[in-house]
C-alpha cells in the first residue's frame, strides 16, 4: 500500500510538471510600472496563456484593462469573429511579404484563426506602447480592410496611448521607436481636439493604403 501511495505521489508531481507552462519573461532592460512584479505577472499569465508565451504581451494586455482598448483586449482573448484567442508574437514580417519588412505590426488571418505579428524591432518597447499597438491591431478581424477601418484603428491606438500615459507615465521611453510612433499619433489626436480629423488625413495620404476601399464590413466612413 505504501509503495502504491509513493507511485501515485510521483505520478501527481510528474503530471503537474507536464501541465505547468513556461513563459518568456519580460526582458530585464524593459522598465515596468511598479505594480508589475514578477509575482504579479505570473498571476495574470494564466489569463493570457492561450494568446502568447511572452509575458511582455501579458503585461501589455493587462494594461488595457479599464481603457478604451478593453474591447481589443477581449477580442484578443477570443471575443472576436472567430471565437478563438488571437495569437500574439514577435515575427520577422518580411517572411510573410518583403513589403511588410518595415511595418510595425500586422493582423493576419490563417485557417480561420487570427494572429497579430509585431516587428521584432519593438521587442524592448515599453509594454504600454505595445498595448496601444495591440488595441489597433485587434480591430482587424477579417480579410477586409478599408480607409475607414484604418482611421478607426489608428484613432483607437492614439486614444489608448494617451490613457496609458495618464496611468503609466514611465511608458514614455523616448528611446523607443514605437513610443515615437505613439507620440506622433497622440499629437495628431490632440491637434484635432481629440477627434480623428488629422489622423484621417494621415491615413488617407498613406501610400500603403492607396488601394483600400473607403469602407469595409462594420466600418462606415469616419
Amino acid at each position: 500500500m505504501k509503495k502504491l501511495l509513493n507511485i501515485l505521489i510521483v505520478l501527481s508531481i510528474t503530471a503537474s510538471a507536464v501541465c505547468a507552462k513556461s513563459y518568456e519573461p519580460v526582458p530585464s532592460n524593459v522598465k515596468l510600472p511598479k505594480i508589475y512584479t514578477q509575482e504579479y505577472i505570473d498571476s495574470i499569465s494564466k489569463e493570457y496563456k492561450d494568446v502568447s508565451d511572452e509575458q511582455i504581451f501579458h503585461v501589455a494586455l493587462d494594461m488595457l484593462k479599464g481603457t478604451s482598448g478593453e474591447f481589443s483586449r477581449k477580442a484578443i482573448l477570443g471575443y472576436n469573429v472567430t471565437q478563438y484567442p488571437v495569437k500574439v508574437m514577435f515575427k520577422d514580417l518580411s517572411e510573410i511579404d518583403p513589403a511588410y519588412s518595415s511595418f510595425d505590426a500586422i493582423g493576419w488571418k490563417k485557417r480561420g484563426k487570427l494572429y497579430i505579428y509585431i516587428n521584432p524591432k519593438h521587442e524592448y518597447a515599453p509594454p504600454g506602447a505595445l498595448a496601444a499597438l495591440l488595441a489597433h491591431e485587434a480591430i482587424h478581424q477579417d480579410e477586409y480592410n478599408s480607409l475607414s477601418e484604418e482611421t478607426y484603428a489608428w484613432t483607437m491606438e492614439a486614444i489608448v496611448w494617451k490613457e496609458i500615459l495618464q496611468r503609466y507615465p514611465e511608458s514614455n521611453n523616448l528611446e523607443s521607436a514605437l513610443v515615437t510612433r505613439e507620440n506622433i499619433l497622440k499629437q495628431l489626436l490632440e491637434k484635432g481636439n481629440n477627434t480623428n480629423k488629422y489622423i484621417k488625413k494621415t491615413v488617407f495620404a498613406n501610400s500603403g493604403y492607396k488601394n483600400l476601399p473607403l469602407t469595409s464590413p462594420g466600418f462606415k466612413e469616419q
